[in-house]
């Protein structure tokens, strides 16, 4: 199953799957990273079907984009769709910069790392304090127009923020937090997006791991773990994710001859509010498994299923 979807106003035209690198040379972000892994993850995605890549400055802060320029140099650069995003300063402590010259000197940055001379997709990564939204676009604009740049989009914006980023409709991609556990964005987002024919893509659609079916029901962690500090890993809530995967996606992705994990990326890939899925991989072999969920198609009662399933998770 591999749909053309159109990327908001732009001409950039993506498969519903894409890979989020985060775990390629993001060492700032995760331990025990390795380069060579990583550029061998990428390329294992872009042979299977992938072909999305979703990087950010802060994902190694450039080393990312660095490693994806390497990776796709013996590939045809125009069967890639590269997104990454910047705004994180490394002269003011990484806080978030939307002034338009640091964002057209960012985006020349990128460029350069990822050995490129275009950028399908540009996404602004955070607000700042105090740059109108509307010039920080305005900004992109221009290099679009230029030809560094093919489409506009802005990550972790609230919806006032995306309204004043978009008053000249030049917004083409939102990109923000929404999973099948986490669906806030439905109503707060989407219906804007929607009217205004802006795509969408969720980040953490596996909500870290959780959404694999690798945990159980009656799991504990350690007090100092990641997992101790997310409300999704705890008590009630957490049980009633598990139980959900067990009974209910379980059994589907056993009728498709799927995993857990492949199943919960079709049902992204069926919805249409959603243009691109991007699950992150820190192997070929996860690269090569999120790749197979192009295989899965679920009826529209699955898809039901898998919905009503989590939809009212406790708090």
């Amino acid at each position: 199953m591999t749909a053309s979807i159109k990327i908001g106003h732009s001409d950039v035209v993506s498969g519903p799957l894409g890979l989020g690198t985060n775990k390629i040379g993001g060492h700032n972000l995760f331990p025990g990273l390795d380069d060579q892994t990583g550029v061998q993850t990428v390329k294992a995605a872009l042979d299977h079907g992938i072909s999305m890549l979703d990087t950010a400055f802060m994902y190694g802060l450039g080393n990312s984009e660095y490693l994806i320029g390497q990776a796709i140099a013996d590939y045809d650069r125009h069967q890639i769709v590269i997104a990454t995003k910047a705004a994180q300063n490394p002269d003011q402590e990484l806080r978030p910069n939307n002034r338009p010259a640091f964002l057209t000197q960012q985006v020349d940055n990128a460029l350069q790392r990822l050995g490129t001379d275009y950028i399908d997709i540009f996404y602004i990564h955070f607000p700042d304090q105090d740059t109108p939204k509307y010039e920080a676009v305005g900004a992109l604009e221009k290099l679009k127009e230029a030809g560094k740049i093919r489409a506009i989009g802005v990550s972790n914006f609230s919806l006032d923020q995306l309204k004043e980023a978009n008053q000249d409709g030049y917004v083409d991609i939102v990109e923000d937090a929404y999973n099948l556990i986490d669906r806030q964005a439905a109503q707060t987002l989407m219906p804007y997006l929607q009217q205004q024919k802006i795509s969408f893509v969720p980040y953490f659609p596996l909500a870290s791991g959780l959404l694999t079916g690798k945990y159980q029901a009656n799991q504990t962690f350690e007090p100092g773990s990641w997992q101790a500090k997310r409300a999704n890993f705890q008590g009630e809530r957490f049980a009633a994710i598990t139980t959900a995967l067990a009974e209910t996606v379980k059994p589907i992705a056993a009728a498709h001859q799927a995993t857990t994990a492949q199943v919960v990326l079709a049902w992204y890939i069926q919805d249409p509010a959603i243009a691109v899925v991007i699950p992150g991989a820190r192997t070929p072999e996860q690269a090569a498994q999120n790749a197979a969920a192009l295989n899965v198609t679920l009826s529209v009662d699955e898809v039901k299923q898998i919905s009503a399933a989590f939809k009212h998770l406790p708090a």
